[in-house]
């Protein structure tokens, strides 16, 4: 069976904390499957992800519009349209819309990790349904 779905379809979830926005194609509830998570996330100017890292979880981003930084233990680099940054399990980091909004692509499998905060709240993880539901990212 395949999946079929529009963007405009699916339920937004936005972060408690300002700025960030996420539309998700592959989860459990959409395609009854837990071992990927997949969508779209977009960053007002000068949002940001908290710093962090997930045990148990590989995932990428997709940079398809906008600029950006990704911090690791390494440093911050610059992204862009095009750009495609892995993370490995475990790995610390942080995504930054700085010199303009930002779309991207994400994907992390599987989806049963922990997410750990090192710089920021526990808010950072909290997401509202635009239907008034609260999902929270454990």
């Amino acid at each position: 069976m395949a999946y079929i779905f529009h963007e405009n379809d699916l339920p937004r979830l936005v972060s408690i904390v300002p700025g960030r926005e996420r539309t998700f194609f592959v989860n459990k509830e959409l395609t009854n499957i837990d071992d990927m998570l997949a969508g779209i996330m977009r960053y007002t100017h000068g949002a940001s992800s908290p710093y962090h890292f997930h045990e148990n979880c590989e995932h990428f981003y997709f940079i398809m519009e906008g600029s950006g930084t990704v911090e690791t233990e390494e440093g911050v680099r610059k992204v862009g349209p095009g750009d495609m940054v892995f993370i490995p399990a475990e790995d610390k980091h942080r995504l930054r819309a700085t010199e303009s909004p930002l779309f991207y692509f994400e994907f992390q499998a599987p989806n049963r990790f922990v997410t750990t905060i090192l710089d920021g709240t526990p808010d950072d993880l909290r997401w509202e349904r635009v239907d008034g539901r609260v999902w929270v990212q454990t």
